[in-house]
């Protein structure tokens, strides 16, 4: 039998998944006790209602991008560099099918339809998401390695657009690959 910590990761992870795959609505408690292989009593001692364990999938989602936008601080001094290893990173994910779309992205499609709480959890990602890639846009102007042909804001605002608009299109056209032409394209404009 899993520990109480370890089974309240095993159902964020297969909501996750379930998500990924037909959004908010498109999963209940009773699939993810199949999946996991519990009761539907045991996921509401974990998360008493679908609200709860969606707006918690979402702010531990938002804590590990966090995390992850530190590591390539880490990894990368070069915004350039920080910016192809986080297109990189979806690529891998969407290639080998792992994650093969951004959960908040997927939510943000149904915003209108969210529960309230849901829907501030799913903006705040994507502001945290935005002021990163601000502040990669800021400093590779400052540092010249970027050309950029509007403000930071906006340059960020676009490319996140077009790294989410690339996970749609190569779901739509059933074509991993599709991604990555899209950002290549992307990041090859940033230098040029």
């Amino acid at each position: 039998m899993n520990n109480p910590s370890s089974t309240a990761d095993d159902i964020l992870a297969c909501a996750r998944s379930l998500i990924t795959a037909g959004g908010y609505n498109g999963f209940s408690y009773a699939d993810i006790a199949e999946v996991v292989g519990i009761r539907k009593a045991s996921i509401h001692h974990h998360f008493p209602s679908k609200v709860d364990l969606v707006r918690i999938l979402v702010q531990r989602y938002r804590e590990d991008a966090r995390a992850g936008f530190a590591e390539l601080a880490r990894t990368a001094s070069d915004p350039r560099d920080q910016l192809a290893k986080y297109v990189g990173y979806w690529e891998t994910c969407i290639m080998d099918a792992s994650d093969p779309f951004c959960v908040c992205a997927l939510l943000a499609s149904e915003l209108p339809a969210l529960p309230p709480s849901v829907a501030v959890e799913v903006r705040l990602h994507f502001e945290t998401l935005s002021a990163w890639l601000t502040s990669a846009f800021e400093r590779g102007a400052a540092l010249g390695v970027f050309r950029l042909a509007n403000p930071p804001q906006a340059e960020a605002e676009t490319f996140m657009a077009t790294v989410h608009g690339g996970m749609l299109s190569a779901r739509a056209q059933d074509d991993p690959r599709l991604f990555g032409t899209i950002t290549r394209s992307l990041l090859n404009r940033l230098s040029s």
